[in-house]
Formats: structure tokens, C-alpha cells, sequence
């Protein structure tokens, strides 16, 4: 299931499946920046109780599907619902969503393909109960389809766009066929069960311990990076066409409120941010910002508030840690 969505690299199952290969009792883990649920996923399928949170609500639903345990009538339903879905789509018996409100959509979707997800958007809402777990199951295939159909490039750091040349090109694919094969994909994943269990929470790892309760024998995860990437970046078109998202504001108030992402209003309340009392005392810090902030340095300032805001949210999540672990945690 690590792949549903594309966005968990290779390397970072292999290396979160050593840690808990390396261990054979059961241990009680906690992720506090949940992602993707890698660390989660892991922890269970090793017989492990796992908790992770996020702030993202987007990324709290994606690890609850991904981590919860799929009987076989369920997958059978799902099977079922995503044939009626596509008839639906076939027949065009449905009308369209509507588009998502992303900013210049045609960039990331031909119109052909802007349709077909609209209807198929529609479909599977007409298809599945709102609170089923085909309904679910069938929105992770979507998301990976409306990514397969768009335009856009996510392989490096700066997200592109096929030329318009390339983008008029024919799709060569049969767009329906397409969907099936990412159903089919995600529920071959969701077949197989974790022995362990994962709870998937909303929280602030700023404070773990207004989120989560007992103690923990383990911490792996996978922190934000200080590197000034937006964290709803390659998210924005999941979160939009799943009404996570409804504007870039919100994009950016949650950039905001995350620790190590700046995007949009988050990076221009960053001009006039100032760090309080209760933050990390660190002389090498100190100098490096001094420098960084420097006239002479091309928005200098502005790139000192981030890494003094980064290394503070760091500091308030580092001190609040020990609060939620056991004796001899790791």
C-alpha cells in the first residue's frame, strides 16, 4: 500500500522496514509527522501498534485507508462499485462535478480528461455510501488517475507542465481502462492486512501530547525539511478535487500552520514574523542568522525568519516528546 499515491520514495519503506525488522517484540510506535503513513503501514505489518499524526486533514484520511484492514466482501463491493461507476461514466447517465477551483486548470488536464474525471468524480459519489469503504478505496484510484491524465511533472523539485504542443498530443489511452488499472492496483494492496494496528490522528507535533494518549517505546518518522518546499505543494490537486482545498488562501493558511513549508500568504506573513521568548538558545544559530539576514543577501530577512521559525517549531515538537514516552524509549 506504500505507493497508492505515488508519493513515498523507494528508500524511505527500506528504511523504516530495517528499523522495525531489527526487533521482535511488540512495540508501541508513534509518528508524529505522519506523511503518507509510511511509518505507520510499516509499524503494522510487523505485528506493532502503531500512532501518527498530522496536521494536514488530507494526509489524516489518506493514512486511515491506507492502514485499515479490508475484508474480502468489502474489496468484492468496491469491485462492483467501481463497474458502476465506469458504466455510469460510459452512458453518460451522470452529470459532471464541477471543476475543482484550481488555478489554471487546463494547464494540468486536456479537456477530454478534465471531463472524464468530472464525470468519474460524480460516478463514484453515485456509486458508493458516503461513509463505505468502497467509496474510499475508489477516491485513493482516483487521485492516482487525475495524476496519470494530468499534464504535470512531479520528478523534481520544481513541479512543470507539458508544453502545449505535448499537452494536445492524443491521450493514446482508454480513460476508463486507466481508472480500472489503479483500482485494481489499490486493491491488490488492500488485500493484504496488517497483524498490527495504526491509529491516524489530527495533531500538531508541536504538541504531542494534546493528541495522542499512553506512552510510546519508539519514535520513527520522517521530519519536515528546512528547505522552504511547500508541503501542500504536490498535494494541491488530491486536496482540491476531494474538497480538502476550495482556494490557494487555504493552501497557504495551512502551509502556515505546518512546521518547514512556506507557500503563498505563509511565505508573506513571514516579512513581519518575530520569534517569542520560548524558543531554541543555540550561539551557531545565532550567528548564521545574523549573516543570512544581512542587507547584502537578496530577501536575506525573509530567509532567516524561516529558518528561525523552522528551528523553533523543531524546538517546541523536541521538547514536547518526552511527555508521550515510555522509559527507555527510543
Amino acid at each position: 500500500r506504500h505507493g497508492w499515491l505515488r508519493l513515498t520514495p523507494a528508500y524511505s519503506v527500506k528504511i523504516v522496514e530495517e528499523l522495525f525488522a531489527e526487533r521482535d517484540e511488540m512495540l508501541r510506535v508513534f509518528d508524529p509527522f505522519c506523511g503518507t503513513a509510511t511509518t505507520g503501514l510499516s509499524a503494522a505489518y510487523h505485528g506493532h501498534e502503531a500512532v501518527t499524526t498530522d496536521i494536514n486533514p488530507f494526509l489524516v484520511w489518506l493514512g486511515r485507508v491506507k492502514t485499515a484492514r479490508y475484508s474480502r466482501s468489502a474489496l468484492e463491493a468496491t469491485r462492483d462499485a467501481c463497474m458502476r461507476a465506469l458504466e455510469l461514466v460510459k452512458q453518460k447517465h451522470i452529470d459532471p462535478a464541477p471543476a475543482p477551483p484550481i488555478h489554471k486548470i487546463e494547464r494540468w488536464w486536456s479537456g477530454p480528461a478534465l471531463l472524464f474525471l468530472r464525470r468519474l468524480r460524480a460516478a463514484i459519489d453515485a456509486a458508493t455510501d458516503p461513509t463505505s469503504s468502497a467509496r474510499s478505496l475508489l477516491l485513493v484510484a482516483f487521485c492516482r488517475s487525475l495524476i496519470t491524465l494530468s499534464n504535470a511533472a512531479f520528478n523534481h523539485q520544481s513541479m512543470s507542465f507539458k508544453s502545449q504542443d505535448q499537452a494536445a498530443l492524443p491521450l493514446g489511452r482508454d480513460l476508463g481502462e486507466t481508472f480500472a488499472a489503479d483500482v485494481a492496483f489499490v486493491l491488490q494492496g488492500a488485500a493484504e492486512n496488517p497483524d498490527g494496528a495504526c491509529e491516524v490522528l489530527l495533531g500538531d507535533a508541536r504538541s504531542p501530547a494534546d493528541a495522542v494518549t499512553g506512552r510510546f517505546d519508539r519514535v520513527v518518522t520522517s521530519p519536515p525539511y528546512a528547505n522552504r518546499m511547500s508541503y501542500i505543494r504536490e498535494l494541491r490537486p488530491y486536496m482540491y478535487w476531494l474538497g480538502f482545498l476550495v482556494n490557494g488562501r487555504d493552501a497557504g493558511e495551512m502551509d502556515w500552520s505546518a512546521i518547514g513549508g512556506t507557500w503563498g500568504i505563509a511565505t508573506s506573513r513571514l516579512i513581519d514574523w518575530r520569534r517569542n521568548d520560548d524558543r531554541v538558545e543555540n550561539a551557531h544559530l545565532e550567528r548564521a542568522l545574523v549573516h543570512i539576514a544581512h542587507e547584502a543577501n537578496q530577501s536575506g530577512r525573509i530567509l532567516a525568519n524561516y529558518i528561525a521559525k523552522y528551528f523553533d517549531d523543531m524546538w517546541a515538537h523536541i521538547k514536547g516528546l518526552p511527555s508521550v514516552l515510555a522509559r527507555g524509549a527510543e
